[in-house]
């Protein structure tokens, strides 16, 4: 199992959302408004006056095989919008109950 931290700008959350559905990943945990700055290029996602774009954040463990599968969506989904931001983190899910 793997887990998938999933940093993204708000306008791609519902679909996200659906794309999780149509790709058999059930379980996910979701924050909204996460604030934060891209750490080359990305410009400051912070809800304010100057910067009033905000994040969300999606977590969710899914078997090994699904990773490539989210991914690719995820790499495809952020080449159409590079200027919103879109990252993906896997880590490995040692045991869960």
């Amino acid at each position: 199992m793997k887990a998938v931290m999933i940093i993204l700008d708000q306008a791609h959350y519902d679909q996200i959302v659906d794309n999780l559905s149509k790709l058999n990943i059930r379980g996910f945990t979701a924050w909204k408004e996460v604030y934060g700055k891209g750490s080359s290029d990305g410009i400051p996602h912070y809800g304010s006056h100057a910067w009033p774009s905000v994040n969300n954040s999606i977590l969710t463990v899914v078997e090994d095989d699904k990773v490539p599968l989210l991914l690719n969506y995820l790499k495809e989904l952020d080449d159409e919008a590079a200027n919103l931001g879109l990252r993906a983190f896997v880590w490995n899910i040692e045991e869960g109950m």
